[in-house]
Parts: C-alpha cells; sequence; structure tokens
C-alpha cells in the first residue's frame, strides 16, 4: 500500500498536529488492518516500510502475526548516543532542522532532480544490478515526484522523521516489542550489497535482540523484493513455514 506522502497517496506538507512520520504510517496501517484485513497479517515492508510495520506491531500487536522488515532503516540505529541527548541539544536540534527545511528550495530542487540524470544516479544507489535500462523503475520513482505537491511532502516527512520523540525510533520500538506479553516473529531481510542501510546495522540489530532473525539476500542491494525477488521469497516462504505454518506462507506464495 502507498503510505501518507509516497506513490499515489496523499502529499501533505508541514501541520502543527500531525507529524509525517512514523507513527503516522503505524496509524494507517493500523486503520487498513481493522477496516479492511480484519484479521492478525504478516506485515512486509521495504525499508520505511519495514520501519512501519514495527511500529504497527507495537501499536496493534493484536492484528500482526509476523513482521518482515527487508531492510529496517533508522538513523538512530546508526548513532545509538543521539538518543541520549539532553534536553538542551535536542532543542537546538529541533531548531536547526526545522530551518534548513524551511530554507532549501525544494519546489525548485525535487522537479528538477526528479528530471535529470540525478534520479537515475540516486536510484543506482538502491540498487546492486544495472538500472540504466530499466526505464519503468525510473518511470515509477518519478512519477510521484513531479507531483505539485511532493516538494512540501519531503518537506514535512524530512523534519518529522529527523524530530521524532524517542519512543518513535526503532531501537525503542524493537524494546518495546520484545517486552510485550506475545510479541509476534520477526524478521530482518537484508541485501548483502545495500550502501543505503548497510548490512552491519541488520547484524548489530541482531546481535542486540536474538529473538530477530537475519537473513541475508546475496547479490541484492536496498530493494532485494525487486532485485531477486526468486531469493527474497524463497527465505521469506521458508520463515513463514517455520515460525507459523504451512497455511500462512502457501497463501502467500500464492500471491507472490
Amino acid at each position: 500500500m502507498d503510505l501518507i506522502g509516497f506513490g499515489r497517496s496523499d502529499q501533505p506538507g508541514l501541520q502543527r498536529r500531525m507529524a509525517l512520520d512514523n507513527r503516522l504510517w503505524g496509524r494507517q496501517l493500523t486503520a487498513f488492518l481493522e477496516q479492511v484485513v480484519q484479521s492478525p497479517a504478516v506485515l512486509v515492508g521495504n525499508s520505511l516500510g519495514g520501519l512501519t510495520a514495527l511500529t504497527t506491531a507495537v501499536l496493534a500487536p493484536r492484528l500482526v502475526a509476523a513482521v518482515v522488515a527487508a531492510p529496517l532503516p533508522d538513523p538512530a540505529l546508526l548513532n545509538p548516543v543521539a538518543m541520549r541527548q539532553k534536553r538542551e541539544a535536542r532543542r537546538l536540534k529541533r531548531a536547526i532542522v526545522t530551518v534548513l527545511c524551511r530554507l532549501l528550495p525544494l519546489e525548485l530542487l525535487v522537479p528538477l532532480i526528479s528530471r535529470t540524470p540525478l534520479l537515475k544516479a540516486g536510484l543506482q544507489g538502491a540498487y546492486h544490478r544495472p538500472i540504466g535500462m530499466d526505464r519503468e523503475l525510473q518511470r515509477l520513482i518519478a512519477l510521484p515526484a513531479r507531483r505539485l505537491t511532493a516538494p512540501r511532502a519531503l518537506r514535512a516527512m524530512s523534519v518529522g522523521m529527523a524530530l521524532r520523540p524517542k519512543g518513535a525510533t526503532a531501537p525503542a520500538l524493537l524494546q518495546q516489542l520484545r517486552q510485550s506479553p506475545q510479541p509476534p516473529p520477526m524478521l530482518l531481510l537484508w541485501g548483502r550489497e545495500d550502501r543505503f542501510v548497510p548490512l552491519p546495522i541488520g547484524e548489530r540489530v541482531q546481535n542486540e535482540h536474538p529473538w530477530i532473525e537475519l537473513k541475508v539476500v546475496e547479490n541484492s542491494g536496498h530493494c532485494p523484493h525487486d532485485e531477486t525477488p526468486e531469493l527474497f521469497h524463497q527465505e521469506l516462504l521458508h520463515w513463514l513455514d517455520r515460525n507459523l505454518g504451512y497455511e500462512h506462507a502457501s497463501g502467500i506464495e500464492q500471491q507472490a
């Protein structure tokens, strides 16, 4: 599904009463599970989708049968020291981030990047294989960025994710999930060649949380579900079969 701010979903700007971060996306996904799925589901998310799946499992554990993050991105996983910042430092950070994001001419930069080779160069960073000839992939990424509301959504997302409270970061969410009465099983699927969120981050998470499984997808970057779908589904289905039983795995296999 398209999270708010992505794809064809609404692209809201900065709002005082609503931060565009993983808490909002978690509430969005929770509402979808309640209104449409109406039963515990296996949540599989790529990149921010993985963080959203984790957030949803904490917000509504009764609706989540398992969590798969491929991979799990969060700056807090890179810099745990920042989690212990004093109140004055957090206030300074909030002011700096807000000013910078407001001053950046995103209304000029985003449309420009979406129509130049810079888009392809940035997209290549997410893939291990060359994507120069994949016009359809480039088109899918460029279309949302060319919407008139894309710059304001990017600004709102940048501010929202940078200024989240500690409890909304991946380390805190993982701790909350581990301490829940019946935590759902969780799998990290990581591309061996991921340059955006390098594999050592996943290894650190797994070392700190041995109850989480980590599977490495070879010959793949940040988007293993798209780059090596056969390997991705093989690891996913085997894990689901071991943890949830054949019925869940075969149901996903029929949809894959």
